[in-house]
């Protein structure tokens, strides 16, 4: 059914302005006009549902670029269903599944074929999937392009799965090869152990310390894996015409690597990196001992490491923000020790992003237009889809954000959609809510009566442009 949504501030072209916008029958935008319009008293169109949201925010729905699904094969630490429900909470309209932590990971199409079946009918937004580059599947690569995936990851160090191992310098080189021209991303886990060898730790240091785990994952890590991802792209195009490969960093923690990029960025090189809320969130000095629900690879760094993440997003030289939901079973976080060195790292978050990041940005003086452009229309545009998502247009699908951008809120179990409730955002006061969720004009999050009964998502499999 057609319908109309209006509010004095919708997200239209980097600026948030009174708008009324008309949605067709097909769940995308026909039309947008500036201003807010009515109907007449008592005299509703016939046929056409109108949304009168004049007091909030409407914002294009949230595209996570950065998801851990593990569906199939550890179900049990999240899937389909639940991450997609969480996902529909928070505002997130597309998810961008991993290539791994699921058995099997998405590193050949008939692998890829089998997470289909898995997530058919399951899923509460739209779903992407990235594939994975791993030693030796190089002739799967562009298949899984015509199969639809958006781009591929590599891990640069031991991934902490077995089925997903880490690539050489030549499996980079080889697959920057067979990318070239194909329009896919290339990304990269960018820790790298350097020449000089992992940190020697003292003997009295702690494993049931942060400290102690910071220590073990220096920045030198990620600084020798931007070197090198550098340098192989740096071969590769001096090898061969179609140097035209797209290169992202995910989840960069560490502000060393940022000259490293902003120098890559301005010589021409086509790589773009993300940060994440965590990141922008957290700092080590004030991790608790033994709380193991904060420990992720690369780590939370310091306070004033987190400062110059931020600078970055500002200026540019780090352009998305992702989840990186990365759950597991209470278990694996060793709550009995609080190891965090046999502790799995990972942090989940999905579905408070946006909440997570405004709440940051507005102490910082970053606006809400801004905000968005770093979880919607940049992120779309990182995998492929700006032409559909990530924007309030005509033309783009009907995904909408109502948000409340004053209204605060303590994260509690019972914010948290996703299928294991640990987290270390629990007992954070957050400032700005997520009153509901729009797919294509449908209603599939009401913070007054939860995630819609039954799923509307969608796989997104078309192929990407070259």
């Amino acid at each position: 059914m057609p319908s109309i949504f209006v509010s004095n501030k919708v997200l239209i072209d980097k600026a948030l302005i009174p708008a009324t916008v008309f949605v067709g029958d097909s769940g995308k935008i026909d039309n947008i006009i500036p201003g807010v319009i009515f109907p007449p008293p008592g005299n509703s169109a016939a046929g056409v549902r109108y949304h009168d949201f004049s007091s909030k925010v409407l914002l294009p729905g949230l595209v996570d670029a950065h998801v851990h699904l593990n569906e199939p094969g550890r179900t049990e630490w999240e899937g389909f269903e639940t991450g997609t429900r969480a996902a529909a909470s928070g505002g997130v309209t597309t998810v961008v599944d991993m290539p791994l932590n699921a058995i099997p990971p998405t590193t050949t199409v008939a692998n890829l074929d089998i997470k289909l079946a898995a997530a058919k009918s399951q899923t509460y937004v739209d779903v992407a999937f990235w594939g994975g580059v791993v030693p030796g599947n190089q002739d799967e690569l562009i298949p899984l392009v015509d199969a639809g995936v958006r781009g591929f990851k590599c891990f640069m160090i031991e991934s902490g799965v077995d089925e997903f191992p880490a690539v050489s310098e030549t499996d980079i080189e080889t697959a920057m090869t067979k990318l070239a021209g194909s329009g896919a991303v290339y990304m990269f886990h960018a820790e790298m152990v350097p020449a000089e060898g992992e940190p020697v730790l003292s003997s009295d240091m702690k494993t049931t310390e942060y400290s102690t785990f910071l220590a073990s994952r220096p920045d030198t890590f990620e600084t020798t894996a931007i070197k090198k991802i550098i340098e192989v792209a740096e071969s590769v195009a001096s090898k061969t015409s179609k140097s035209d490969v797209k290169l992202h960093v995910v989840h960069v923690s560490s502000a060393e690597v940022l000259p490293l990029l902003k120098q890559a960025q301005a010589s021409g090189l086509q790589i773009s990196a993300e940060t994440c809320f965590h990141y922008l969130t957290f700092a080590s000095d004030a991790v608790p001992e033994k709380a193991t629900h904060y420990k992720c690879c690369p780590p939370i760094r310091t306070k004033e490491n987190q400062d110059k993440l931020w600078d970055a997003l500002k200026s540019g030289i780090l352009n998305t923000v992702v989840s990186d939901h990365s759950p597991c079973t209470p278990q694996l976080k060793d709550p009995e020790h609080g190891d965090f060195f046999n502790a799995w790292g990972g942090v989940s978050g999905l579905g408070l992003g946006l909440s997570v990041l405004w709440t940051e940005a507005r102490k910082r003086g970053v606006s809400l237009e801004q905000v968005s452009a770093w979880t919607s229309k940049n992120t779309a545009a990182q995998v492929g889809l700006l032409g559909r998502k990530g924007e309030i247009d005509v033309g783009r699908d009907a995904d909408f954000v109502v948000f409340d951008p004053d209204r605060e809120f303590t994260v509690e179990e019972a914010n948290l959609v996703f299928k294991n409730k640990v987290s270390p955002y629990k007992g954070l006061k957050l400032t700005g809510l997520v009153e509901k969720t729009y797919l294509r004009g449908e209603v599939i999050y009401d913070v007054a009566s939860g995630v819609a009964e039954k799923p509307a998502g969608k796989l997104i499999l078309e192929r990407l442009s070259k």
